[in-house]
């Protein structure tokens, strides 16, 4: 008994709920309603106080959550900025956000283009010319994904400093 009142029970919980934290921001990086990054910057926090930050200290925490922030940014201005960049209007916008919602309930169809049927809509809704709408919704789809990729991205970056900070301390 003594042995099991000796383990490090607290330690324990901290590395599960790393583990599930970083799993979920990977999950986060592509569904919409997930904060992905922040949660990866997250799981390396708990990981630095499973050990009292001895391997994984404050400098790779807050260079993680720097890089989750970043990630953050262009993942959010990506999509409008693809939409506005063809000259979608607020309804376009709206749109693209309604699908985005909509497309989370709809398995990976869903993700992949409500948002581009979301900002085509609303666009037609508000200019009443298709052609234009079709232009905003496939650019609101290439903001998306690239801002999906580049949050994929740094999540594998991410994981990979922490990785290779924790190993090699």
């Amino acid at each position: 008994m003594e042995t099991l009142a000796a383990f490090d029970w607290a330690a324990l919980l901290c590395w599960l709920g790393a583990f599930v934290l970083i799993a979920l921001g990977f999950a986060g990086t592509i569904v919409p309603a997930i904060p992905g990054l922040p949660m990866i910057a997250g799981g390396a926090w708990l990981i630095g106080w499973a050990d009292d930050f001895e391997k994984v200290g404050w400098k790779t925490i807050v260079f993680l959550a720097v890089l989750a922030a970043i990630g953050v940014v262009v993942d959010t201005v990506a999509q409008t900025a693809g939409a506005q960049k063809a000259g979608a209007s607020k309804a376009g916008i709206i749109g693209s956000l309604v699908g985005t919602v909509i497309g989370m309930f709809l398995g990976l169809f869903g993700l992949l283009f409500m948002p581009l049927i979301g900002a085509a809509v609303g666009e037609f809704y508000a200019k009443r010319n298709l052609y234009h709408a079709g232009r905003v919704g496939i650019a609101t789809w290439i903001g998306m994904i690239v801002g999906t990729a580049v949050k994929v991205a740094l999540a594998f970056a991410m994981t990979g400093i922490l990785l290779f900070v924790y190993f090699t301390a």
